[in-house]
């Protein structure tokens, strides 16, 4: 009876359900109701001040004038609400796009022309956002003349470190946010709660949240269509890259109903979200998989079934092809970090046979 109790726990951790709530921090006042997110918590203290921790950064949030609370002293401080934030992970400005947020932006990382949001590339073109170059070399002289509140990174920066050191040592606070590494693709979208907070949109942001909830539970706890799906597209040298069994995708096919096709694959070694396996490989597990899903967001943009047969002659033996249930994304599909609940429902869609042919983030090839 123990040995199953332990089981069934490790089984609810494993299967990324809503979390507990910690307890919170000596001499807070309460802290951050999360419901999926694991990645990142704020403990709220009498005066305004917060307190904000991601994995090994530990941060004090401070509104003008706030008291610093007592023992918080020799925390790293970030002004709030942030202005001119220096945006260098690309999977944040939908976030800040979806509580009218957009405003406090002043830098990406992201050319105007790499941007699939129209939101972020007008406001690119018009200046109102400015290219700063790459995210490992960033033009620090136009932060420092311009004015930047906040550095947003992701984990990338972590393999350009020294990039990271001059940002902090020119004063910028930089934040490296973790949402990739959440188990629940959900709790990626629940970081619109911390960006809320920072920008002083924090009701916006909750109202955002409740309705991508309220959408993933017209579809949470849906039983299993038995239906299995391949996600993938081909790299320049003919490999195939498809989702690790980790990976959030992976994670949104299966709460929609559904299983990856993919399952024979070499233990992870690194935290990337995608494996490249030999075409011989993917023909053998994807053959008969009930559907296709081909990413154009990471690759050329195939308009029909003519263009994706073209890709390798092999596709004609697939089960998919042959039953017209090959699918491909919308090139916003992975910009549009904010919409999981939406591309789980069209999943479930496309598993059930209830999708037309075009959906918001996926179109059928014909």
């Amino acid at each position: 009876m123990r040995r199953a109790l332990c089981v069934l726990l490790l089984t609810l951790l494993l299967c990324g359900c809503k979390r507990a709530e910690p307890p919170a921090a000596a001499g807070a006042a309460g802290g951050m109701d999360l419901q999926y997110a694991r990645n990142f918590n704020v403990d709220y203290y009498d005066g305004g001040a917060a307190r904000l921790r991601i994995a090994e950064q530990d941060f004090l949030l401070l509104p003008e004038n706030a008291p610093v609370p007592a023992g918080l002293e020799g925390l790293k401080q970030i002004q709030i609400p942030v202005k001119s934030v220096y945006l260098a992970s690309s999977s944040v400005p939908d976030l800040f796009i979806q509580m009218d947020a957009l405003g406090a932006v002043g830098y990406s990382s992201t050319s105007a022309e790499n941007w699939n949001l129209p939101e972020m590339r007008e406001a690119m073109e018009n200046e109102q956002i400015l290219y700063v170059g790459k995210y490992s070399a960033p033009d620090y002289e136009l932060l420092l003349t311009e004015g930047c509140g906040l550095v947003v990174e992701n984990t990338m920066i972590l393999h350009s470190p020294a990039a990271k050191e001059k940002l902090e040592a020119l004063g910028f606070p930089v934040l490296v946010e973790y949402s990739s590494y959440e188990p629940h693709p959900l709790g990626r979208v629940e970081w619109i709660k911390l960006y809320g907070l920072l920008t002083g949109r924090l009701p916006e942001a909750e109202a955002f949240f409740a309705r991508q909830a309220e959408t993933f539970a017209a579809v949470e706890g849906t039983a299993p269509t038995g239906k299995s799906a391949a996600f993938f597209h081909l790299s320049a040298n003919g490999g195939v890259i498809v989702r690790r069994r980790a990976d959030y995708v992976t994670r949104m096919i299966e709460l929609a109903g559904g299983e990856t096709a993919i399952t024979d694959l070499p233990a992870a070694e690194n935290a990337l979200s995608t494996e490249t396996i030999q075409m011989e490989s993917f023909y053998a597990q994807a053959r008969d998989a009930d559907v296709l899903i081909y990413n154009s967001t990471a690759a050329v943009e195939v308009p029909d079934m003519g263009h994706f047969l073209a890709l390798s002659p092999l596709f004609e033996d697939f089960k998919a092809v042959k039953e017209g249930n090959v699918w491909c994304t919308d090139k916003s599909m992975f910009q549009r970090s904010s919409a999981a609940a939406d591309m789980i429902n069209e999943l479930h869609a496309v598993f059930t046979g209830e999708a037309g042919d075009t959906l918001q983030y996926l179109y059928r090839l014909q």
